[in-house]
Formats: C-alpha cells, sequence, structure tokens
C-alpha cells in the first residue's frame, strides 16, 4: 500500500524542509508541478506526504526526511487521525517488545500480508499482557470479593482478568462466575452458551451477540441490536442498580437479581406504556486488535515505528510518538506532570495492587515503583486516552495490566477491586458528573456530593477501592478544602480518619498553573485513631520565578519528610510557614476549612528588620551599578546601507549551526526554556525522559526564543552553558574566526529584523530564524558593535536585578508593618 493515504500540511512541509510556511507557499505559486491539495481546506490544504517527499528531493530542498520526523509525519497525518494510528503503533511496538521474530516474519512480505498476519499476531501478546476473552487471560486483582472463576485463579466475578465485558455494574452483568450471570463461561467455543442451569440469553443468537470471540476480538459486534429488548413477564437484561449487589468492603457477592433497575427510570411488566429504562453506561475494555484493514492503512506507519524502535527502543519509540503528540495539541489534554506523579507516587508508598479511575495517558501509574507481581488497573472515559494507558503501561513495565473506557463515576469497570494505592488526578468542577442518576449508590459513604463537589465524588470513589489501611492520593483544586457545600463530606472524612493530609502546591505546578493545587492523602480506615489529627502542608515558597515552575526537588524533599515524620508518629511538631499537624477537633467548626494557610503559622520572622536592611542595601548596590551602566547620550549618525545576508545563508555556508530544541532527554539534567531566555533567569525546566539526544548549551552559543513576538537573543555564559535546550528555542552556535556572538545576539535583536522575519496566527507570533537578517561586516567591526551589544546586555540585567530586589523590598515592608514586626517609624 503506498503511503499516499498519510497527508501533511503546510507546516509540516516547513518542518520537514527546514524553511518558513511562507517559503511552502511560494513554492506552490512558482513550480507548476508541486503536489496537489489531497484534502484539507481551502485555506489548510493537506498534501500527500509521499508526493511532497518525492518533490522536495527533486528539487535538491530535501535530501532525506528523518526518521524521526517521517514517522511523526506519517502518525499525525494518518487517515483515521493520529490517536487511532498511535494505538496501532502502539500495538506494533509492543509485538516487537514482546515477540521480535514474529513481526520480523510478518514484515518480510507485501503490506497486505503484513496486515493478514499482525491481526492475528497481535492477539498472542494484547491477550497475556492486557486481558482478553475469559478463560484465556491470567489472574486479577486478590482483593475483597475476589472469588475463583472458569478463567483462572482470582477473576473478582467480573471478568476483570479477562477484560471482556469488565465493569458490567455489580449486579453481576457478564460475570463469569456468578450462575445466571449473562455471557457465563463465554470462552472460545461459545459466546451466550446455555450450559449454565438458569443461564440468561441462554441460546440467545438472533442478532448475534459478540460472534466474533473465536477471533480472539474483543466484543467486535457490540453495535448490534440488544438482546432481549422487548417486553417480557419478568425483563431481562434490565439495566442494574450501580453498584448494588454488595455494600462497599462486604464479602463475596452474592447471585445477581434477575431484573434490577434503576431507582429513576422503574419499568413494570405490567405498565408496558412505560418509558424505557435507559440503560445504565457500561465500560469496555480499553483495546481492542486493530482489524487487517486498519492495519493495511497504517502499514507505512508500522514499518516506520519497527525501524525507529530498532533505532531507539519500542518503549522509547513510542514515548517519543506520544510527547510529539501531546505538544503539538497541548489545549486537548490536561496533564500530570512527571514531577507531580513522582511525588504523589511516594506519598502513597510502594504498592502491589494500582488504580488510576481517570488514567489519561498513564503518567501516574508509570510513576508507581515497580515491584514483582504487580497488578495496575487503569480507567479514563476517552477510549483512545484508556488505549494508549494500556499500552504505555505494558511498555514499561511487566506488571498485568488492565485498562478499560468508560465514565469511571458511572460506569465502574472496577466495582469488587480492593487496591493497595489509588492514584487519581480527576477533572476539576464537572456538573455532569452523574448526580442525579448515582443518588443511591453505596460509594458514598461520608455523605452524597453536592452537584457542584464533583471532586469529593472522586475522593469517595477511591476510598471505596481501597483495601482497609490502602492509601489514595488525589489531585484537588483548592476550592474543594473551602466550597461551604462540601463541608459535611469534609467533616465525615475527618471524624473517621480517612484524610491524613493536606498539602498545598506552588504556583505553576499543575494545569491550571495560576493556582496553588492540593493534594489529598488519603486511608481507608481499618481502625479509628486513638487521638486523630491531620497534618497540613503549604510549599508555595518554592514556586519558582515567571513560569519555569516550582523547584521541585524542594518540594519532594520538604513534602515527603513531613509525611514520613507524621506517618510514624501521628504527629508532627510545628515547622512554622511549612508544615504541622493539627487535631481534628480544631477543624471540626462550622466551615471545615482545610486550607493549609489558614491554620499554619507564619514563617519565623525574628530577624525581618534585619533581612530588609540588607535587602535595601543590596537594592542601593544595584542601583548605582545600574546607573553607571547607564549608556551614554547617543551621537546621530545617517543611516547605514548595509550588504545583508540571512541566519539560513550562514547556516548553509556553514558560518554558523543551528539547531532546535528538544521533546526530551535524560533525567536530571537543566533544561533552559523560553521563559528562562525571556526573564533572563538560570535554566528551570524540566523535559519527558526519553532516550532522545538533547542538544546542550555551550558558551557563545546565542539562543533565540520562536514564540512570543519578543525581540530577545541570549548569549550563553559559563553558568548557564551545559543546559538542555528546551522547546521553542533556536540555537545558534557561530563560526568564531566569522562571527562574533554578542554582534549576532545584538542584530538578531532588531525590531524591524524580527518584524519581517515573523509570521502570524490568530492567537500566536512566530519567528522564523531562517529569514531573521545581519549586516555584512569583517570581524574587527562586528567585535566594535559586540562590545556595545555586551554593555547594553550588563545594563539590562543589572536593572531586571533591581527590579526584584525592588519588589521583596516593597513586598517585605507591607509584611512587616502588617504583623508588626517593622515600626512604622
Amino acid at each position: 500500500m503506498q503511503d499516499n493515504a498519510t497527508e501533511v500540511t503546510a507546516a509540516g512541509i516547513a518542518r520537514l524542509a527546514g524553511v518558513g510556511r511562507a517559503a511552502v507557499s511560494n513554492w506552490r505559486r512558482r513550480h507548476a508541478d508541486f503536489p496537489k491539495p489531497v484534502g484539507g481546506t481551502e485555506t489548510s490544504p493537506s498534501f500527500a506526504l509521499a508526493e511532497v517527499e518525492a518533490w522536495l528531493r527533486k528539487q535538491g530542498k530535501l535530501a532525506e526526511v528523518p526518521l524521526r520526523e517521517r514517522v511523526w509525519q506519517q502518525l499525525a497525518g494518518h487517515p483515521e487521525g493520529p490517536l487511532p494510528a498511535l494505538v496501532h503503533t502502539g500495538c506494533v511496538l509492543l509485538l516487537i517488545h514482546e515477540r521480535p521474530t514474529v513481526w520480523l516474519d510478518a514484515s518480510a512480505g507485501s503490506d497486505a500480508r503484513l496486515a493478514a498476519i499482525l491481526s492475528g499476531a497481535l492477539d498472542q501478546v494484547l491477550i497475556p499482557r492486557l486481558g482478553g476473552p475469559a478463560g484465556r487471560a491470567g489472574r486479577g486483582a486478590r482483593g475483597a470479593g475476589a472469588e475463583p472463576g472458569p478463567g483462572g485463579a482470582g477473576e473478582k466475578g467480573a471478568s476483570d482478568a479477562g477484560g471482556v465485558n469488565a465493569g458490567g455494574g455489580a449486579g453481576g452483568v457478564n460475570a463469569g462466575d456468578v450462575a445466571g450471570g449473562v455471557n457465563a463461561g463465554g470462552d472460545a467455543e461459545g459466546v451466550n452458551e446455555a450450559a449454565h442451569a438458569g443461564a440468561v440469553d441462554a441460546g440467545a443468537l438472533t442478532e448475534g451477540v459478540n460472534p466474533d470471540a473465536r477471533a480472539g476480538r474483543v466484543n467486535p459486534a457490540l453495535t448490534t441490536p440488544a438482546v432481549n429488548t422487548a417486553p417480557a413477564p419478568s425483563p431481562v437484561n434490565a439495566p442494574p442498580t450501580i453498584h448494588t449487589a454488595q455494600p462497599v468492603h462486604a464479602g463475596p457477592a452474592p447471585p445477581p437479581p434477575q431484573a434490577t433497575l434503576t431507582p429513576q427510570a422503574t419499568l413494570t411488566p405490567q405498565a408496558t406504556s412505560t418509558p424505557r429504562a435507559t440503560p445504565t453506561p457500561r465500560a469496555t475494555p480499553a483495546l481492542r486488535a486493530p482489524t487487517g484493514p486498519q492495519l493495511l492503512l497504517s502499514a507505512p506507519l508500522l514499518r516506520g515505528a519497527a525501524e525507529l524502535a530498532a533505532e531507539m527502543g519500542a518503549r522509547q519509540a513510542f514515548e517519543f510518538l506520544l510527547g510529539r503528540h501531546l505538544d503539538a495539541n497541548p489545549r486537548q489534554y490536561t496533564l500530570t506532570p512527571a514531577e507531580l506523579a513522582g511525588l504523589m507516587a511516594d506519598l502513597a508508598g510502594p504498592a502491589r495492587t494500582v488504580l488510576d479511575p481517570a488514567c489519561g495517558t498513564g503518567a501516574l501509574l508509570r510513576a508507581v515503583a515497580t515491584r514483582p507481581d504487580q497488578e495496575l488497573y487503569a480507567q479514563d472515559g476517552a477510549p483512545e486516552l484508556a488505549a494508549i494507558s494500556a499500552l504505555r503501561l505494558a511498555l514499561h513495565s511487566r506488571a498485568t495490566v488492565r485498562a478499560a473506557a468508560g465514565d469511571t463515576l458511572r460506569a465502574d469497570a472496577y466495582p469488587v477491586l480492593r487496591a493497595d494505592v489509588v492514584l487519581c488526578h480527576p477533572p476539576f468542577n464537572e456538573r455532569n458528573w452523574g448526580h442525579d442518576e448515582l443518588a443511591y449508590d453505596p460509594r458514598w459513604e461520608y455523605g452524597f456530593p453536592a452537584r457542584t463537589e464533583s471532586e469529593l465524588a472522586w475522593v469517595q470513589h477511591a476510598l471505596a477501592r481501597l483495601t482497609d489501611g490502602g492509601t489514595a492520593v488525589l489531585l484537588m483544586p483548592p476550592a474543594a478544602a473551602s466550597r461551604r457545600s462540601g463541608r459535611r463530606i469534609r467533616a465525615d472524612l475527618l471524624r473517621r480518619g480517612a484524610l491524613r493530609a493536606v498539602v498545598v502546591l506552588p504556583v505553576g505546578a499543575a494545569p491550571p498553573y495560576n493556582i496553588p493545587l492540593h493534594l489529598w492523602v488519603l486511608r481507608r480506615p481499618d481502625r479509628a485513631p486513638a487521638t486523630p489529627e491531620v497534618l497540613l502542608v503549604d510549599t508555595g515558597r518554592f514556586a519558582g520565578e515567571g513560569r519555569g515552575g516550582p523547584d521541585w526537588e524542594a518540594v519532594r524533599e520538604a513534602v515527603t519528610d513531613a509525611w514520613g515524620a507524621f506517618r510514624r508518629a501521628g504527629h508532627l511538631a510545628e515547622r512554622p510557614g511549612l508544615a504541622r499537624s493539627v487535631p481534628v477537633i480544631d477543624l471540626l467548626d462550622d466551615d471545615v476549612d482545610l486550607a493549609p494557610a489558614r491554620h499554619l503559622p507564619p514563617a519565623a520572622v525574628a530577624d525581618g528588620a534585619e533581612q530588609l536592611t540588607r535587602v535595601r542595601e543590596r537594592l542601593g548596590a544595584t542601583l548605582r551599578l545600574t546607573a553607571d551602566l547607564t549608556p551614554p547620550p547617543a551621537d546621530p549618525s545617517p543611516a547605514a546601507r548595509w550588504p545583508l545576508t540571512t541566519i539560513g545563508e550562514l547556516a548553509r555556508g556553514g558560518a554558523l549551526v543551528m539547531r532546535t530544541g528538544g521533546n526530551g532527554g535524560h533525567a536530571r539534567v537543566p533544561v533552559l526554556t523560553d521563559h528562562d531566555v525571556l526573564a533572563g533567569t538560570a535554566p528551570s525546566g524540566t523535559l519527558p525522559e526519553s532516550e532522545e539526544e538533547a542538544v546542550l548549551t555551550e558558551p557563545g552559543d546565542v539562543v533565540v526564543p520562536v514564540l512570543g513576538g519578543g525581540s530577545v537573543a541570549r548569549v550563553i555564559d559559563e553558568a548557564t552553558g551545559g543546559a538542555v535546550l528546551g522547546r521553542n528555542l533556536v540555537l545558534l552556535r557561530p563560526d568564531r574566526t566569522a562571527l562574533d556572538p554578542w554582534f549576532l545576539a545584538g542584530f538578531l535583536r532588531g525590531t524591524a529584523n524580527n518584524r519581517q522575519a515573523s509570521s502570524y496566527a490568530s492567537t500566536a507570533t512566530r519567528l522564523d530564524v531562517r529569514r531573521l537578517q545581519l549586516p555584512r561586516l569583517p570581524l574587527e567591526e562586528q567585535r566594535r558593535y559586540g562590545d556595545r551589544f555586551r554593555a547594553l546586555d550588563e545594563f539590562e540585567r543589572a536593572l531586571r536585578h533591581a527590579s526584584r530586589l525592588g519588589e521583596q523590598l516593597v513586598r517585605g515592608m507591607y509584611d512587616g508593618l502588617t504583623d508588626g514586626t517593622v515600626a512604622p517609624d
């Protein structure tokens, strides 16, 4: 199959050729043989990737597309969209990781042969690692309510181990080991068989429920008409009451009732004119093996991904493609930063069974420390994200992975799971979370959440899925700690010892970045504490400058140290301004406000006046230095008429090397971000850990941000050298025998120069660094200009330092005057 199915936009063509989008527009106008659009819109057309590559190569504008770029463009331009393409790629990368010889055999022939072999071979990997039809998968979680079933030990009576029809409701629908269960014994030889006495749907094969179970597919025929939809004397397959088969943390479930309906829509056999009950939503397995036609459409992408895996490893290849997709669509996803995920995993501690009921891309489960016989359970309302999480976790470790797609609150995939740890970054401020449908749900042990308290519904769901003594860590909005509508639930969480700690994170720790989010650490009570206390921690002091992010090392050390001491002793001595444990009785007032800032004493300010004196002295010295660095009066001069060249021409001629920031790198390496360059601060960022080769800065390099529309260029000094180049930055490394770095940086900052090299979208400005211009001057003349530009840079840095000291002095004076540590006269 030809790669003409993969499409690329004008922006992608510009990236392939290393030019600006304006150059692509010029090529389309000037060259009659430029490939014609095959899709998109009139204002944003798309082109066949193979045709574009051939044309660029023919014109000498492209020697060879780098492998990573080619695979990424194939994924981004996939006809079914990037997310399905990423799932197909992940399935094949898992096959390559687990059974490389199978891939080698399949890929030896044509694309049609590849697709035909893969359609069956993928089951050999996906079923053992991610679950499959009942009776063919491994064991499930060992927890309260788990019983041996026909599929193997510990299937929990809900087909969890196999992943087929997982989460059919607590009523035991699709339960593989309960008499009368729908789809009981759904093995490879007969779905909905009548082998069991009293089986529901015995022999009901008229419409073909799950007819493809033998092929290893997971419920491929679920779009066929439902069985038993007509009125009957005893309603069969009526929607079960959610989670009513057993109370939370009860023992094994009794046989389910045959006709249990939701309280909101009861349907009686006699009242045939009553509107039919709305079916209860069900979770579905996260991953279905791609079909032959789908794989055939993805064949060029899969072959490219295999080459990438041979170069960097299957796991790293998947992480690279996933990271590129997330970076290309930042507004579509709310991500959990890796540092925050690691902190949450540290607070929870080591565990054998871990659940994330709102898994997203799997960042939290990926941060859990691996251990033997580990079981990871994931669920997300977005089917593609649930599938990506399953593949990502399977590639990351040897743990048993079970993932499901579905609304967790309405259609819990693991109703009888009792996990050692629950980690969750739930959606915030959801109004449509199921308030009306879930009024009688037994998960609300601590009170029925108000419609505006969706976060407290997630808190109680996490507690309901914990084993006794298990730990849950949730990321919460700060309003959840103080809203009056949630005070009764907060009070009960405190009284029963379920809420153990509230941690304030610095501003910028996670989206939304403009507010200080909270971490709630909860514990499923196994016994009432004798003298219950709650740990309150505030790490706001560790916020970073601008948008560089907090000092994660300091945050992690402060939080884990306070939590460890509190967990061992049940009490923590006061640490002013940082942490203390508060008796529960002190929090049970009319508001039950858990915001740590309202209960923590301020930091010690015994030497506050002395500190302000030192700040004032430093400010005075900086202002004097600024006055000395003030540029002399400018002498008038006629406008110069220099011959000009561009950065692109200099790069082609070898006068400088141009590199762009990466999307990953090795861990624990400081990253220079675009915000650091704009603010003139030290490297403060991080990049996802990967095997991708990072771009390291050297003294004398010139770094230019490409977004934001500012005229900024920074010359790397000895202190910053060695940092990794972050995203949205371009590095220029001049040949010192031809170009002076300060001359280069100074002329790049010209306002007119930036304006002519910028392109404008509806909400952003992007700088095409190749189009920036420089005058052609002898090296000695360059150095004269360079000395003047260096002096201006010192003046600018002094002004910034004075501004920060001034702000610190003003804030300190306000605080000192208001808390009484500074006298007014």
